[in-house]
């Protein structure tokens, strides 16, 4: 089988998650969909890529929440051999001067088309002849300390390069999503190194421009601290002292430390950030080097509901092939046609709000939905800063909230929010009706996206990078409430898409809940109960201006003219 994907040269595209399926514990949020949406993407437009990542077999987290909110955590393991296929290669790392051998699954994300398919390579150290520390290295997505992260993206990113070569794949380009594989780069640096008998005195090692020509790097991160860091030492102790000549390698990743980002930067002709907002910080954040702007998208399949999909096909034949023609939604599909689907996505959610928490919904009041990763730059307790205030707008203008999200096992922070949300949503109850769903994982993302009739989004200025939850939404006909940063920026029109909260300034995030709490109270909520027919055509707008554009199908036609082709 492998045979039919390694004629002909392949993009190699390395993510430390992504997301195969819903049930399949491979991602921990957004990064991990989007590489997810990337490949799905590729698949149905026929680019050829091949994907490599960790099996990452114990998952992320599954979680759990008591009566009072605390998030409780368990292993999320599965059955690699359920759904991949195991391949024979095995490529051998040194890691802390012992080889550790790994070995790899098949899986195949399938497009639009039968014979339209992407292979995903999962590593896997959980091999024969291994200690039970090194086959642990994969099986945890995110876990451990930084001697653990260190030793996984040594697996991500040299192994990688290593496993793709023992099974035959021939890569004309080399994709980083995020600097976690950038060690393929160091790996590169070893291929492509000169012969010592050709070297000059103070002439590097490396044929530096050859490997630049072969890479391609996306940074995620608007914020120094999330970008990994690592000692030398560690490095030497994990890697050895004579992988990588460390004069170079200091030149390239930083005197002090080794920073994954600066290696992929320096190591990248072509470099991107995720929404044109994102690149002028990350220009920035990393003076003198070219961040281009390649703004996210979502995919279309994926992220529409049944009732949107049956719609879309009737009216729109095409559309999840070339989501471009959404464009006409506005004038080829009726109102009351995009009312009764968005109806049947919001019964859906309110049926699975009921499931999970017990709670009962009026499908006649407005949903305000929010699922984000609970964390204190995402801001989901934003909307609870005047419990009074948001009491008596209910009054005027009954709504429900439901929202959803994980917290990093570590981030404390985090989940002392979702304690809190739990605190203000017991406090509103006879007021504002509202659940806080367990398990948030992709089939419940795509519940809440359809089923919720306003999205929020309220991040702090300027750290969301793009976000794609609105873009989702957007797919649904639910329009944005949303601060103006990531991709919001580019895709609000007041009152035709959705809402902004506040300006696109820093100094506006300390005004946010004000202004939230305003248009909520004077533009929203009175759209929504005195003009059906307002309020569709803003449904329409988000499916029309925002749906149409921004979609992974957009965003890899530009990878593959931009990067990939270059």
């Amino acid at each position: 089988m492998l045979q039919r994907y390694t004629y002909g040269p392949r993009f190699a595209y390395f993510s430390m998650e992504i997301a195969l399926r819903s049930e399949i514990p491979t991602y921990t949020g957004g990064l991990g969909v989007l590489a997810g949406d990337t490949l799905r993407s590729a698949a149905d437009l026929e680019i050829p890529m091949v994907a490599v990542t960790l099996v990452s077999s114990a998952g992320y987290f599954r979680q759990a929440l008591d009566e009072q909110g605390r998030q409780r955590e368990s292993p999320d393991t599965w059955n690699p051999a359920a759904v991949a296929m195991p391949l024979d290669a095995k490529v051998a790392v040194t890691i802390e001067g012992r080889r550790v051998w790994v070995g790899a699954w098949l899986y195949l994300i399938h497009g639009l088309t039968d014979d339209s398919h992407e292979p995903v390579i999962l590593l896997d150290t959980d091999q024969d002849g291994n200690s039970e520390d090194d086959r642990r290295i994969s099986r945890f997505l995110y876990g451990g300390d930084d001697v653990y992260r260190l030793k996984q993206e040594v697996v991500l990113g040299i192994a990688g390069v290593r496993m793709l070569q023992a099974l035959g794949f021939t890569v004309g380009q080399y994709h980083m999503n995020e600097g976690h594989s950038a060690l393929l780069a160091a790996e590169l640096l070893n291929r492509h190194a000169f012969p010592p008998g050709e070297l000059r005195p103070g002439e590097s090692p490396y044929d530096i421009p050859r490997v630049r020509a072969l890479c391609n790097f996306t940074t995620h991160t608007p914020v120094e601290a999330g970008h990994d860091r690592f000692s030398y030492e560690l490095l030497r102790r994990v890697l050895g002292e004579d992988y990588l000549d460390m004069t170079t390698l200091q030149r390239l990743a930083g005197d002090e430390a080794l920073n994954m980002t600066r290696l992929a930067l320096n190591l990248s002709d072509y470099v991107n950030g995720v929404a044109k907002r994102h690149a002028e910080v990350s220009r920035l954040m990393f003076p003198g080097y070219r961040v281009r702007a390649v703004t996210n998208g979502v995919h279309p399949h994926t992220w529409t509901s049944p009732s949107f999909s049956k719609l879309f096909d009737l009216h729109l034949p095409g559309w999840s092939h070339e989501p471009e023609l959404l464009i006409r939604a506005d004038c080829c599909i009726p109102d009351a046609a995009i009312w009764e689907a968005h109806r049947t996505a919001k019964a859906k959610l309110i049926d699975k709000v009921k499931a999970l928490t017990g709670v009962v919904l009026n499908p006649k009041v407005p949903i305000i939905g929010f699922a984000r990763r609970m964390t204190a730059y995402k801001r989901p307790d934003l909307l609870f800063s005047d419990l009074a205030r948001l009491k008596n707008i209910a009054q005027q203008w009954p709504f429900h909230l439901v929202m959803a999200g994980k917290a990093h096992p570590r981030d404390e922070a985090g989940k002392r929010l979702i304690e809190q949300i739990h605190a203000h949503m017991w406090e509103l109850a006879g007021e504002v009706r509202g659940a806080f769903l367990p398990g948030y994982d992709m089939a419940l993302a795509l519940d809440l996206v359809a089923g919720a009739d306003v999205w929020l989004n309220t991040p702090l200025r300027p750290y969301e990078a793009s976000g794609t939850s609105g873009m989702k939404a957007a797919f649904n006909g639910v329009p944005q409430l949303s601060v103006l940063d990531g991709w919001w920026i580019e895709g609000c029109i007041e009152g035709v898409t959705g809402w902004a909260i506040g300006d696109n300034s820093e100094s506006a995030n300390g005004d946010d809940a004000r202004a939230f709490y305003e248009k909520l109270e004077n533009v929203v909520l009175p759209l929504y109960y005195t003009n059906q027919p307002g309020w569709v055509a803003v449904m329409k707008g988000a499916i029309c201006k925002n749906a149409s554009f921004f979609n992974s199908h957009r965003m890899m036609r530009r990878y593959a003219s931009e990067a990939y082709l270059r």
